[in-house]
């Protein structure tokens, strides 16, 4: 089974992946986390294939990692008279509120929030970005547009407003009603979409508390006005390049994707890179040499976990796409200069404590001396474990911890493989022979290797990483 990586694979469970049969597959290929993506499917399909991933964790002995992914508040368009109209470059086209089917002329657009907002020259962006439409005028939720890129339009299709901020909160209705069930069948992390700022993030936290941790989706414009703030607030970030590639000018992505990927390692939040990577693999058992450069750019980005969608989720290949995306990331972080590159590109600017000197030294005596073959971080909450995936070291983390749901929640952060051990002990010499034992669960090292080992002492202190120690095995 390939555990051999240190960027770990999310893949997303669909109707090509929902039995059990093929969820096994996925985890023998390289799976690391599933995505449940609530906008599709019910609380019992969602329900039975979690429990299939718990089954499979506990078979396999690994720490899966399952994220809920919510939906979020979903803008499209209203119905059409004949199912769908062609809209021309340069005429004009109104949406309203009216609840009548649409023509050529017209559409209802059933978000008065929108319409609380728009205003001349604003620019609206429909089914995925392919048409584009220009207000003139917006009064008593009528708003009248030219159309400046035409093309069928649809009904229900999505609607984006790039530079808008709308007045509407990222958690809906449905959301909290996803959300109650997610957390009561123990999901490790909540994905939230349609962060517009940094207040979305708070108004998560109350209500997820400390059930899960919770990854904010950057797919707004306004989200990477408050990029630094947003990532902070939350515990794990993911570049949504789909929306993202809507609402910005498509050529500014793989720059944003980099300089996300960036802040987050600079503050210790895993990121997960999102959308499109192997999109030919849904009908094609090989990807385009251009999607396995993409995926590539992200691993050498540093990017923690790379993302399968509809590849998994709704394709003809899921497994093979998961190999495939494997055998990539395999390639990459054997090739001269991964490391390198890596350190090169970490900013250290807001590292000025004990646990990250600490962490920052471990990283360092692994590039130093030959014959260190891991780094083992003692965590209570995790945190520790963050810290040392920051800076990529050279060798596997092994992260021992006494929770297995901080384990869960470890599964999709770059290169730590957990161990749990049920004690918080305070005796050092138990800190050594757990530090060896987690060496030869994970099979690493021979006799005569030395592990770099981080821990607060006394075990079990939060936020009091302030060991650092070598251990002969």
């Amino acid at each position: 089974m390939p555990i051999d990586t240190h960027t770990k694979i999310l893949a997303t469970i669909g109707p090509s992946s929902a039995s059990k049969v093929m969820i096994e597959k996925l985890v023998k290929a390289g799976v690391d986390a599933f995505r449940f993506n609530f906008s599709h499917g019910t609380h019992e399909e969602h329900a039975e294939r979690l429990q299939t991933v718990r089954d499979l964790s506990e078979k396999y002995k690994r720490h899966l990692t399952v994220i809920a992914d919510l939906q979020g508040p979903k803008l499209r368009v209203g119905t059409f008279k004949d199912g769908k109209v062609t809209l021309k470059k340069g005429q004009t086209f109104t949406l309203d509120m009216k609840d009548e089917a649409g023509d050529e002329t017209r559409v209802t657009l059933p978000h008065k929030e929108i319409f609380a907002v728009l205003k001349a020259g604003d620019k609206l962006l429909l089914n995925d970005g392919n048409i584009e439409l220009e207000v003139i005028s917006n009064k008593n939720c009528v708003a009248q547009t030219k159309v400046k890129i035409g093309g069928v339009l649809s009904a229900h299709k999505g609607v984006n407003l790039p530079n808008v901020k709308l007045p509407i909160d990222a958690i809906t209705a449905k959301d909290k009603e996803d959300l109650k069930f997610a957390l009561a069948q123990g999901v490790d992390w909540v994905c939230l979409s349609f962060v517009q700022s940094i207040s979305d993030v708070r108004m998560a936290r109350k209500l997820i508390g400390k059930k899960a941790w919770i990854i904010s989706k950057l797919e707004k414009p306004s989200a990477i006005e408050e990029l630094d703030d947003i990532i902070k607030e939350s515990d794990g970030v993911m570049v949504a390049r789909g929306d993202l590639g809507v609402e910005c000018p498509i050529q500014t992505v793989p720059v944003l994707q980099k300089r996300i990927v960036k802040a987050c390692r600079k503050y210790a939040r895993p990121v997960i890179v999102a959308t499109q990577m192997l999109e030919s693999m849904i009908v094609n058992p090989t990807p385009t040499r251009a999607e396995v450069s993409d995926v590539a750019t992200a691993v050498y980005d540093g990017a923690d976990a790379v993302m399968l969608s509809a590849e998994t989720a709704a394709g003809n290949y899921p497994a093979e796409a998961v190999e495939m995306m494997h055998q990539i990331i395999k390639q990459v972080e054997e090739g001269e200069g991964y490391y390198s590159h890596l350190q090169r590109d970490l900013d250290l600017s807001d590292c000025d404590d004990v646990a990250d000197a600490i962490t920052y030294a471990a990283a360092e005596m692994t590039q130093i001396l030959p014959n260190i073959v891991g780094v083992v971080t003692y965590t209570s909450s995790g945190i520790t474990a963050l810290s040392m995936a920051r800076e990529r070291p050279t060798t596997p983390i092994l992260s021992v911890t006494p929770s297995p749901i901080v384990a869960q929640r470890l599964g999709i952060v770059w290169g730590v493989k957990t161990t749990v051990c049920g004690e918080i002990f305070k005796d050092f010499n138990r800190i050594r022979e757990t530090a060896l034992a987690a060496a030869k669960q994970n099979k690493i090292g021979k006799k005569g290797d030395y592990l770099v080992v981080t821990a607060g002492y006394p075990v079990g202190e939060a936020g009091m990483t302030n060991l650092l120690h070598t251990v002969e095995i």
